[in-house]
């Protein structure tokens, strides 16, 4: 995976990402946790249980949740659910035993903008929660084709009756939303228009408020269905 440098890797403020851990198996999201604050990263809290998880969410407003999706009580799909509803600000990374391709899609379906098996190392980890708290949609290899996959299904199905009026992105936001649709990277999309990371994101911001969407999972579905990932 690719890395992203320090000032990318932090809130806005400078500040360190603030990261939350679930996992109903203690050694794991100790040991999770630990890796992520030798890191440097803000574990602001843990839960072992899906109400837990809801309401420590809630209250400690983290920026990513490093979900598993086998949870007493509510699922991990109805975790990442309930996180997402109620601020979409919250981007869910899944770190799951399960590498099944049903599993994945639920999950991506619930709001989540990432999936990793927990057979990945520690700076494979820490590098997609990184990345995730930047906006990027990162997936164990073979998984981001699979999710790529099931959007062109769902773009092919008939439109829902009333389409809404869609609103006009710019040309840099239309171009920007093209290389987000074939899987690009923020640092590969800057490295190829010669933009800066930042700007890259300012771009996809923008475009996510104007069309009234929620994350970069939601973007790459609408960049397929209106065809932009079939274009040059």
């Amino acid at each position: 995976m690719t890395t992203q440098q320090p000032t990318d890797q932090q809130a806005p403020a400078g500040r360190p990402v603030r990261v939350m851990v679930v996992d109903d198996h203690p050694m794991w999201r100790d040991a999770v946790s630990r890796d992520l604050a030798e890191a440097g990263l803000d574990v602001v809290a843990t839960a072992g249980d899906g109400e837990e998880a809801v309401r420590r969410a809630r209250a400690c407003a983290p920026q990513v949740v490093v979900l598993d999706l086998n949870l007493p009580g509510l699922s991990g799909a109805e975790v990442c659910r309930q996180v997402v509803a109620h601020d979409p600000t919250v981007r869910v990374l899944v770190l799951s035993a399960s590498g099944e391709h049903q599993d994945v899609l639920e999950a991506v379906k619930s709001g989540a903008t990432g999936y990793l098996v927990k057979s990945a190392g520690r700076e494979e980890l820490l590098d997609a929660v990184r990345r995730t708290a930047v906006g990027d949609a990162v997936f164990t290899p073979g998984l981001a084709g699979l999710v790529l996959g099931e959007f062109r299904r769902l773009a092919a199905e008939p439109p829902a009756p009333a389409a809404p009026v869609v609103p006009q992105l710019t040309a840099r936001e239309t171009e920007v939303l093209r290389m987000v649709a074939k899987g690009l990277s923020y640092k590969q999309i800057a490295d190829r228009l010669v933009l800066s990371h930042r700007t890259v994101q300012n771009h996809v911001q923008n475009t996510l408020g104007k069309l009234q969407l929620h994350n970069r999972v939601e973007l790459v579905r609408y960049a397929i269905e209106q065809g932009l990932d079939d274009e040059i």
